[in-house]
């Protein structure tokens, strides 16, 4: 078996967040940081799976037996991350059983992000897992993950996308979105990793008028789409703040962290961790620093 390599690019959710899960229309970019995924031949019908991190450090190490993959078994004694994969594959296997006919696999994930970012390193490996296995990477992430599949679409794809769900199945189109203002927009890492599980949990506990809030957004995602002019595009993401502010009843970041900054600063996903969105007319670089976030990514530097 010769060896075989897939790659899959992370992701960030510009507007959406949340609302995509109940059909809203959102806009997301692909980043030019990613993970691959690379299957070598094996032995004892087992799989040796190692993950790397961005600076080549081992982060995850373990055998999983085709027996653990084939009759799902999670066990306390794993570890968190072994029995994520487990339910991973044991999905994998239901969608296409012959992969584990073979003699056994050594894989390997690689990031190129630091995997504390957020940037997508399950959504990367699942969407990885449909290409080496010929199989729905959108029904992969429901039956183990669940989330709306808006990151599996950008890893997919090499260029902005408007993505929604239709009857619960995912619609997602290549736009065209290159702002001429993008030198005003920066990426900031929050320092702190949000568990998307949990973060969806706590949306759905919410009772509101979601048609309203979502024809509020398409209309916000369009209208950014179209934005000429660096002032309009961060008025409309101040806009989107506030809705999603009233909806999840939660302050929005920059009242919470940054109500000095000189700006706009845009929650990307799950609000309180991960990456935000600033918005500025000066390179505000210095701003986040003396404030303790060292990590500030130009939009040429993050989005593919």
């Amino acid at each position: 078996m010769e060896t075989q390599t897939f790659y899959s690019n992370g992701k960030l959710l510009i507007t959406g967040e949340y609302v995509v899960l109940d059909g809203a229309k959102a806009l997301a970019l692909p980043t030019k940081f990613g993970q691959s995924l690379v299957i070598k031949q094996g032995t004892n019908n087992q799989i040796k799976w190692t993950s790397f991190d961005a600076d080549k450090s081992i982060w995850f190490e373990d055998l999983i037996s085709f027996e653990e993959i084939k009759d799902k078994i999670i066990s306390e004694s794993n570890s968190n991350v072994k029995n994520t994969l487990i339910e991973i594959l044991h999905q994998a296997f239901i969608q296409n059983p012959t992969f584990l006919e073979k003699e056994g696999y050594k894989i390997e994930t690689h990031l190129t992000f630091p995997r504390l970012w957020g940037l997508g390193t399950s959504s990367t490996l699942i969407n990885s897992i449909g290409d080496w296995l010929n199989i729905d990477a959108f029904e992969l992430l429901q039956k183990s993950f669940g989330g709306s599949g808006y990151d599996i679409a950008c890893a997919k794809s090499n260029s902005p996308i408007v993505y929604h769900l239709e009857n619960e199945k995912p619609n997602f189109k290549a736009i065209h979105f290159n702002p001429t203002f993008k030198e005003n927009i920066h990426f900031v890492y929050l320092n702190q990793k949000q568990s998307s599980k949990l973060a969806i949990a706590n949306y759905m506990s919410k009772h509101h008028n979601v048609n309203a809030v979502i024809s509020k957004i398409n209309t916000i995602t369009y209208d950014t789409i179209d934005c000429k002019e660096g002032k309009e595009f961060a008025k409309q993401m101040e806009k989107h703040e506030i809705i999603m502010s009233d909806v999840l009843e939660i302050e929005t970041i920059q009242e919470k962290l940054f109500p000095d900054f000189k700006g706009v600063i845009k929650s990307l996903g799950a609000w309180g961790g991960d990456f935000v969105m600033a918005i500025s007319k000066d390179n505000p670089k210095d701003y986040f620093k003396e404030k303790g976030y060292s990590v500030v990514l130009s939009y040429e530097e993050m989005i593919l």
